[in-house]
C-alpha cells in the first residue's frame, strides 16, 4: 500500500502559488518593412553575368512592455554585376517575445541569439519569394549561426573592455 503522504505536495510558503519560474515564448512574428527594387528591368533579364550577392544583417531589440520585447532582424541583399544592380531587397522581419521572470543577464542572449535564430527561417523564405517575384531565381540564404556570432561579439567586447551592447548585435 502506498504512503498516503506520497502524493501530497509540500507547502513552501515562499513559492506557494507564486508565478516565479522563468518563461519565454513567441507571441507573434511579422514583416514590418519590405522593399524590393529591380532598377534595371527589363534590361537586367538580358545580362549574361552572374550577379555578386552581398548580404548584410543586423539585430535589434526593444522593450514593448514589462514582459514583451520586439526583436528585429534586418536583412539587406544586393545583387550586382559589372552592368549594374540586378536587384535589391531590404527586409525588416520582427517577432514579439514574451519574457517573464527572466533576468536581463538571461534575456540578452535570448534576444540577440536565440530569437533571431527562430525568426531567420521565416525571413529567409520572405526574401526567397521576393527575389523570385522580381523575376529572378529564388535566393536561398545560407543558415546563420546566431549563437556563435553572439559569442564572438561578446568576446570582442570583453577584450576591448566594453560592457553589454545596448541595442544591436
Amino acid at each position: 500500500m502506498a504512503d498516503e503522504n506520497e502524493n501530497t505536495p509540500t507547502a513552501d510558503p515562499a513559492t506557494n502559488g507564486a508565478d516565479n519560474a522563468p518563461q519565454i515564448g513567441v507571441i507573434s512574428q511579422y514583416v514590418k518593412d519590405l522593399s524590393v527594387e529591380n532598377p534595371n528591368a527589363p534590361d537586367v533579364y538580358q545580362w549574361a553575368d552572374q550577379p555578386q550577392i552581398d548580404v548584410q544583417f543586423n539585430i535589434g531589440s526593444s522593450k514593448v512592455s514589462d514582459e514583451v520585447h520586439e526583436v528585429e532582424l534586418k536583412i539587406e541583399v544586393v545583387a550586382k554585376t559589372d552592368a549594374g544592380v540586378a536587384y535589391q531587397v531590404e527586409l525588416l522581419y520582427c517577432g514579439l517575445f514574451g519574457l517573464r521572470n527572466v533576468t536581463d543577464e538571461q534575456a540578452h542572449p535570448f534576444l540577440f541569439a536565440e530569437a533571431p535564430r527562430l525568426l531567420f527561417p521565416f525571413a529567409r523564405a520572405v526574401i526567397s519569394d521576393a527575389v523570385r517575384d522580381a523575376g529572378f531565381q529564388p535566393l536561398m540564404l545560407e543558415p546563420i549561426d546566431f549563437t556563435a556570432l553572439y559569442m564572438q561579439q561578446r568576446e570582442q567586447m570583453a577584450a576591448s573592455g566594453e560592457t553589454q551592447p545596448v541595442g544591436n548585435a
